[in-house]
């Protein structure tokens, strides 16, 4: 079984993956955003973008969790 702080750096380091995947996410969804806009489909971009804003802010929290659990 894992200590506190084995299992602190193992959530972390499944946190960092998911913060990539996020990312990752991120920017697919960015690219597809600017082909909406260039084609006419301006309300589906609108809806991408308020995408990328969740992403985005989701993303901040999981670093500010990332760092959290790598100081303890």
């Amino acid at each position: 079984m894992l200590d506190n702080s084995e299992s602190n750096i193992a959530t972390a380091d499944a946190l960092t993956l998911l913060l990539h995947n996020q990312h990752s996410i991120f920017a697919a969804i960015e690219e597809v955003t600017k082909w909406l806009s260039e084609n006419g489909m301006g309300s589906v971009a609108a809806n991408a973008i308020a995408a990328m804003e969740t992403l985005a802010t989701n993303a901040q929290s999981i670093t500010r969790a990332i760092m959290r659990l790598r100081q303890l």
